[in-house]
């Protein structure tokens, strides 16, 4: 397969489980709006170490900073080939978000993660609730925080969402959850 249409495939893979997860189940109340303006950036990484995503997401979190919020508000940095182990994308983000504030850009931009086996803390592995971080591949979603901040303002009860999302998906269960991904 050449790169091409490796990138094609990870990024259909990627905007379905957007559009069926996040968008579809609303796990994210603002994602819908950026996805049907075409703000999102999606940006295959040839990464295939933690440095070399480091050194790729520098690159991608300057970009989003110095790009207009009209033509991109948020990126979906995927890394198909690297971090594929939960642990080493957990130290890869943790370096992410080290260097945001190395790069000064801790004001400007925040990092949600998502992963094909993320766990939160203190749960079993295949727990439903993780499935509100899980992605067909390890993705860093690069966001403004003006963006955010907006968002927040006119969603007024957002900090349910996690607790709603978690509901959202046990209503689900794993069944119903694999049928909704499996939906064209």
């Amino acid at each position: 397969m050449n790169a091409s249409s490796h990138h094609d495939e990870v990024i259909a893979a990627t905007e379905h489980w957007l559009t069926r997860t996040v968008i579809g189940l609303n796990l994210c109340p603002f994602a819908k709006s950026v996805y049907v303006k075409g703000q999102i950036r999606y940006v295959v990484s040839e990464a295939r170490s933690v440095k070399d995503v480091v050194v790729e997401l520098t690159d991608e979190l300057r970009l989003l900073k110095d790009s207009n919020p009209e033509e991109i508000d948020t990126t979906l940095f995927i890394t198909p080939d690297a971090l594929a182990d939960f642990t080493e994308y957990n130290d890869a983000l943790f370096f992410a978000e080290r260097l945001l504030d190395q790069i000064k850009l801790s004001d400007d931009l925040q990092i949600a993660s998502f992963h094909p086996n993320y766990q939160f803390e203190g749960t079993e592995p295949d727990e439903i609730s993780n499935y509100t971080n899980r992605a067909p591949y390890p993705i860093f979603h690069l966001l403004r925080e003006a963006s955010i901040d907006r968002a927040v303002a006119a969603f007024p009860d957002a900090s349910d969402i996690y607790e709603r999302n978690i509901e959202t998906l046990k209503r689900l269960g794993h069944d119903g959850f694999e049928a909704w991904m499996n939906k064209p």
